[in-house]
């Protein structure tokens, strides 16, 4: 048997609801008993997402992610896929928040938004609120280009809705993707660089000024090989097609094309990862750093591209701090 801390779930009242058509859910947070030794709090929070992964983690072990329910469900349209998860921490707030847009090769085939209650769970219970977004895919009625973009405008909108009614702070905002889902709130970084004729301009999008990509496969045009090769997925599939009023794809669908943005890019990858190999992480680094943007790269040991979103994994407490530290305040190192 696993040594680890016993953790149990408690659910508090129920959050308040911001009118009709909202969902209002039980939250719930960990809550460890009185004569529990004390322990790192990263560690704690890793223990309780659940079984603590030593080995490099395989997609199967993905796919089983888990986690709590989402304190409130929100729909920004009337497909499916169009809705979003709030999970409040406990307390009154105002809490920063997550953005979680999850991977998956821009397929249905490899979940998504279920696994990524996992990460989810454990950022509230770190005391930040997790806005988990699902999205139309190239599989989906209406996905690819332009409705997968216009998905991720519609889900911020939302975001700045529910912020009326719940204790969020939008000032401390960062939007946090894995492998598909760091291709895209990369893209979310760059959005004020979209030209104002393209059909995925927002004058009045909600700024996100720090990304944190995890794996992310954000260079469209530079890695449209290795997606190819990892994803099976066209630059047709992602970025549409020529004409003649929009003659470059990338122009407003690549992060890579959009530099600077002006946002401040942490990028974590495993250092087994196969799916977006460390070289990716560096490369795009390299690129917004000479473009005169903030860029990091943090390399997870031993960790594979899965390693990258599991809250019980042994990289979390470095994703973890990577997350925290784009949710610092302004003026924060």
């Amino acid at each position: 048997m696993e040594d680890r801390p016993r953790c149990s779930i408690v659910r508090s009242p129920a959050v308040r609801t911001g009118g009709a058509g909202w969902y209002s859910g039980k939250l719930p947070f960990i809550h460890f008993p009185t004569t529990m030794r004390r322990l790192s709090a990263l560690l704690l929070t890793a223990a309780c997402a659940g079984a603590v992964h030593a080995a490099p983690m395989k997609l199967s072990d993905y796919m089983a992610l888990s986690g709590p329910a989402p304190s409130a469900t929100f729909r920004y349209g009337s497909a499916p896929s169009q809705y979003a998860e709030l999970f409040m921490p406990p307390g009154k707030g105002p809490f920063p928040v997550a953005v979680l847009v999850h991977g998956g090769c821009w397929t249905k085939a490899f979940g998504g938004i279920l696994q990524f209650r996992n990460m989810a769970g454990a950022l509230a219970a770190r005391g930040i609120a997790a806005w988990n977004v699902e999205y139309r895919r190239v599989d989906e009625e209406g996905g690819g280009y332009p409705g997968m973009y216009l998905d991720m405008n519609a889900a911020l909108d939302t975001l700045a809705q529910a912020a009326r009614h719940y204790p969020l702070d939008l000032q401390r905002l960062a939007a946090v993707g894995h492998s598909a889902g760091g291709q895209l709130v990369q893209w979310i970084g760059a959005r004020p660089r979209i030209p104002s004729s393209s059909p995925l301009y927002r004058a009045d999008a909600l700024p996100v000024k720090n990304v944190v990509s995890l794996g992310g496969l954000a260079d469209l045009r530079r890695e449209a090989a290795l997606i190819e090769t990892s994803c099976e997925r066209s630059t047709v599939q992602l970025a549409g097609t020529p004409s003649k009023e929009r003659p470059d794809v990338f122009s407003d669908t690549n992060a890579g094309d959009l530099l600077p943005s002006g946002t401040r890019t942490i990028l974590v990858t495993g250092e087994l990862d196969t799916i977006s190999p460390p070289r990716v992480a560096h490369d795009f680094a390299a690129r917004a750093r000479a473009a005169g943007d903030r860029a990091e790269v943090v390399i997870l040991p031993g960790a594979s591209h899965y390693d990258e979103v599991a809250a019980g994994s042994a990289s979390w407490p470095l994703v973890l701090q990577a997350i925290e530290t784009a949710l610092a305040p302004t003026g924060t190192p």
